[in-house]
């Protein structure tokens, strides 16, 4: 056995022994103490200089022109800025700082960046910063993770394959909650590794605890781990049965206090003493924990929500969700996010399973196999087939699972390629290894093949790539095959070739990530992909007609020739024309008006609000996705007298108002929440506030309503429309509701 063949199979602390496996031990009874853990064993004197070598290139992968992207997603870094602001919005997780509603989420993420913003001050990378050194800790924590069981290389390349894995790249340098959920998910799975090593209560209440917290990044997504992370315990570690089953209930009482403390608060504190739930429709986190981001994204059936199964038309999930399936991770829109080591990982979880063979129950490789391959294909086949609101980026999540697969995979099927040689295995021990080399070469040649399949998606961009990763792929591939049969010195080198070339396409997306601003509510990585995201994260409708997530309407026209209801309910118009009267009434035909006499402009056209950049035009300055940097002269307007009154402005959407709060640092109302659809406030409560003198002005624009939900933002644009005199700043319309009521 050659040097590199020796650092591939020689087990660490923890690692399982190479074939044949010894004898498993009886099991102890119940009571008796967990067995202790093998003694540690050195690893290679390379491998903390190739770890801090992983960790820094991550750290610069992600560093790198962070503050490009600016305030990256508006929606959750008004937030931030409010929660610096007020203690009440920090812990609730409030869109502005007097209060008046929360994000469409649970807070922790938004409690991480707030706190860096409270420490540092108020800036693009006070804010994201943060979420860039949670992507070098996931890295970090999954090396520790799959390193236990089987050692530093394939640790290490379990860390690679996450640190350069597109959406990875996005998401890390991106203030949505998933990094947070990430780091969180990985923490929980090296938790699990531990304690299924000596049946520890206090490692696997660890774990419960964790999830927990991924509740209240994320919500339900986190809990799709609960089952792969009990199943596993349950079934390898080294205890008895009904031990085990204490555990995993003090577990489940973990995920339950973790996750259920602050649900409680929420629900027990009064409706008047805290600001509306976002995203809910009677102003209940458990309603918008099980309906809006919970059953509702399975099934589609998510009132308020601008997506939805069956209510835009066409197939799929909504216009907002794209094609379901089983193939939906590889299609247009996600593969080139998070499937090009996903083939590998899926045949190397089926190889390293049939290598485990009948094992023993506490075998670790095989262990090590269902945590990671339950991991994916449950999240995975979820994110395939649920027909509610779905985005490319949130296949971050499947980015860790993919990196220990392949990691994992590669080293054990290397292991048995050389046990033959080391234990002069008879005939059946060497067709396995023979068996194992084969499938190394196929999942390289395979992978190889799939990198050119997804550069071909961005044709133009770099395309001498895309030949020399299938070229050199199916030639190290090739070499592989005779690896036994070539001098022992080209066997490191075949495998560094190897891992370059799997790696290569991943790696030259996520440069072009990191090199590219990203700002808005659906970003998207890598090089413009024809039908599906371009570059800078905007979504597009190529040829006027394509919404995000594939569907197509001819000629750039929306189902039945009418764009989805705005606030209002209003319908019509195509993609083709535009424009409305200023009182709000769709006239020929055409886009209904935003709340305050704002109009649709779908196609990408001088801003955003829409995935193809469209906007609000002369009602308002953002949208339904973005928001954008008012002019000097409309923030010096709202930044008038501005101590005098709670909000200094109010406008429909939460994006739409995170570009004024941003720039003013002053509470903006976004009048019914992230779509314009949740009663909040009410029109009473909104004419009972302007009364009382505590909002300056009224600004139009904004809002996006196509799945049921509540009206008020409309019937409070009328009313302001019908009552208040508009003026024009900038091409924004604007209403000053202190200077009395005009009719």
């Amino acid at each position: 056995m050659d040097r590199t063949d020796s650092l591939l199979t020689a087990p660490t602390a923890g690692s399982p022994a190479t074939d044949p496996a010894p004898a498993p031990a009886p099991e102890p009874v119940p009571t008796a103490a967990p067995p202790p853990a093998e003694p540690p064993r050195r690893d290679p004197r390379w491998t903390r200089p190739a770890l801090f070598g992983l960790l820094l290139a991550t750290a610069l992968l992600y560093l790198w022109g962070l503050g490009a992207s600016g305030w990256g997603n508006a929606f959750y870094s008004a937030a931030v800025q409010a929660g610096s602001e007020s203690g009440k919005a920090f812990f609730y997780g409030s869109s502005d700082a007097a209060n008046s509603i929360t994000v469409d989420k649970t807070p922790a993420s938004l409690w991480l960046m707030g706190l860096s913003v409270r420490v540092f001050g108020l800036s693009s990378w006070s804010i994201l910063v943060p979420q860039a050194l949670l992507g070098v800790a996931s890295v970090g924590v999954l090396y520790a993770a799959v390193r236990r069981w089987y050692g530093p290389v394939a640790g290490l390349l379990a860390g690679a394959v996450l640190a350069v894995t597109p959406v990875a790249t996005l998401m890390f340098r991106f203030n949505n909650p998933d990094a947070l959920l990430v780091f969180l998910l990985v923490a929980a799975a090296y938790a699990t590794v531990r304690a299924v090593e000596t049946a520890s209560t206090r490692w696997i209440a660890l774990t419960g605890a964790l999830v927990g917290l991924g509740f209240l990044t994320k919500m339900l997504q986190a809990f799709l781990v609960i089952p792969v992370f009990a199943g596993v315990y349950l079934l390898a570690a080294p205890t008895g049965f009904w031990r085990r089953i204490r555990q995993l209930l003090l577990s489940g009482l973990a995920v339950v206090v973790a996750a259920g403390w602050w649900v409680a608060v929420v629900e027990l504190v009064p409706a008047s003493a805290r600001p509306y739930i976002g995203g809910s429709q009677h102003n209940s986190i458990l309603e918008l924990t099980l309906g809006y981001n919970g059953l509702g994204r399975i099934t589609g059936d998510e009132e308020g929500s601008v997506g939805g199964a069956g209510r835009m038309g066409g197939g799929g999930g909504g216009p907002f969700s794209g094609q379901t399936g089983l193939l939906r991770m590889f299609d247009t829109e996600v593969g080139g996010q998070i499937s090009w080591l996903l083939p590998a990982a899926l045949i190397l979880l089926v190889a390293g399973l049939w290598l485990a063979g009948r094992a023993a129950r506490t075998d670790r490789t095989r262990a090590g196999l269902l945590l990671w391959g339950g991991w994916l294909l449950v999240t995975g086949l979820i994110f395939s087939f649920m027909s509610g609101i779905f985005h490319a980026y949130y296949t971050v999540a499947l980015a860790p699972a993919v990196g220990a697969l392949v990691g994992i995979g590669a080293t054990v099927l290397w292991r048995a390629r050389t046990t033959p040689a080391v234990s002069g295995a008879p005939a059946p021990g060497r067709r396995r290894g023979f068996a194992a080399t084969v499938i190394l070469a196929g999942t390289l040649a395979v992978t190889a093949w799939w990198s050119w399949h997804l550069l071909g998606r961005s044709a133009d961009w770099h395309p001498w790539l895309r030949t020399a990763v299938l070229v050199v792929g199916l030639a190290t591939a090739g070499l592989l095959l005779l690896a036994d049969r070539l001098p022992r010195r080209v066997a490191p080198v075949l495998l560094a070739l190897g891992a370059a070339v799997a790696l290569a396409g991943p790696v030259a997306y996520s440069l072009q990530t990191a090199a590219t601003a990203h700002t808005g509510s659906i970003p998207s990585a890598g090089p413009f992909v024809q039908g599906g995201f371009g570059p800078g994260g905007r979504g597009g409708f190529p040829g006027g007609g394509r919404m995000p997530g594939g569907m197509e309407f001819p000629g750039g026209q929306f189902p039945g020739g009418r764009f989805p209801g705005f606030p209002g309910g209003q319908t019509g118009g195509t993609a083709q024309n535009g424009g409305t009267a200023p009182d709000g009434t769709g006239q020929n035909g055409q886009f209904p008006a935003f709340p305050g006499g704002g109009t649709g402009v779908p196609g990408g056209q001088n801003g955003t609000g829409f995935p193809g950049g469209g906007r609000s035009q002369g009602g308002g300055m953002g949208g339904l996705l973005d928001a954008r940097e008012p002019s000097a002269e409309l923030k010096a307007l709202l930044e008038a007298d501005a101590d005098d009154y709670t909000w200094v402005a109010a406008t429909v959407g939460s994006n739409n108002a995170s570009g004024y709060q941003l720039a003013t640092r002053e509470p903006v109302m976004p009048i019914g929440g992230f779509n314009g659809s949740d009663p909040s406030p009410t029109l009473a409560q909104f004419q009972r506030y302007v009364t009382e003198g505590r909002i300056h002005y009224f600004i139009g624009g904004g809002g996006f309503r196509a799945n049921g939900g509540s009206n008020a933002s409309a019937e409070i644009a009328g009313w302001v429309a019908e009552n208040f005199t508009a003026q024009t700043v900038d091409g924004v319309t604007v209403y000053d509701l202190s200077s009395g009521e005009q009719g």
